[in-house]
């Protein structure tokens, strides 16, 4: 992998493990300095770990994307270490599970805390300091919003998660119209399942297995499928790429079942 992201400053969200921490390693090796953030401070510092003894410049902060007021001075802080921030992945988010008869409004207000509330703000403190540094006005402010396959289609007893990724999908779109003519690229990938550590079990089941073969390829997504939507749009390639809502979630939201 090319180094076309060499010199440039990548922060992603919720990296303490999962798609955060892929994503991380990803851009690192396409040479961006990585700022890895989660409310699990041992994690993230695991992470960036693994990725300073690869020889890539990388650092670990705690930040709760739910806790708005932290939001600014953890993005100062990695600009004083790191550089002017170049790159926002805003992949911090919660589940939202349970049927819409039993959700209490503190269940559905941590799933919009997180999944829109904390990518909003987080957009925002990114996009000004992108503004204030010029390195919008040169062309190497991306913002990549993760969506989910959730943002368009009904996945039962989701109804929080599915409202809370649509509005992600929406804010994208809003956000790279607004900031478009201040040269911030703003765009979204929607995901399909993916295995990892906390759906392994679930479809090894009898009704993992039902969902599984509802798939039009009858198979689960890796992280790795996401690598060239993310580096897309973090790269030089999204220049002319801003407001687009990308789907990969191979075939699984495409309608009649396997």
């Amino acid at each position: 992998m090319g180094a076309i992201l060499a010199g440039q400053v990548a922060v992603i969200t919720g990296a303490s493990g999962g798609l955060g921490a892929h994503f991380a390693e990803v851009l690192a090796a396409a040479g961006a300095k990585v700022a890895l953030t989660a409310r699990r401070l041992d994690m993230v510092e695991a992470e960036a770990g693994r990725i300073a003894g690869d020889g890539r410049q990388a650092m670990a902060l705690k930040l709760d994307v739910a806790d708005v007021a932290a939001i600014g001075p953890a993005f100062d802080e990695i600009e004083t270490a790191l550089g002017p921030i170049n790159i926002l992945v805003n992949n911090a988010g919660v589940g939202g599970e349970g049927l819409a008869l039993d959700l209490t409004p503190e269940d559905w207000d941590r799933t919009f805390d997180v999944n829109v509330r904390g990518v909003f703000f987080c957009a925002q403190q990114a996009a000004r300091r992108m503004i204030a540094s010029a390195v919008a006005e040169r062309g190497d402010a991306r913002i990549v919003n993760i969506a989910s396959i959730a943002s368009h289609t009904v996945l039962p007893g989701l109804s929080a998660y599915c409202s809370s990724k649509a509005s992600v999908a929406m804010m994208t779109r809003s956000l790279a119209r607004e900031w478009a003519r201040r040269g911030v690229a703003v765009n979204a990938i929607c995901p399909g399942y993916i295995e990892t550590d906390i759906n392994s079990d679930w479809f090894k089941t009898e009704g993992g297995q039902k969902q599984l073969k509802g798939f039009p390829r009858r198979r689960l997504m890796e992280a790795t499928d996401l690598d060239a939507a993310l580096l897309m749009l973090c790269g030089p390639a999204a220049r002319s790429i801003t407001g687009s809502v990308i789907t990969v979630d191979d075939g699984q939201s495409l309608p009649g079942g396997g």
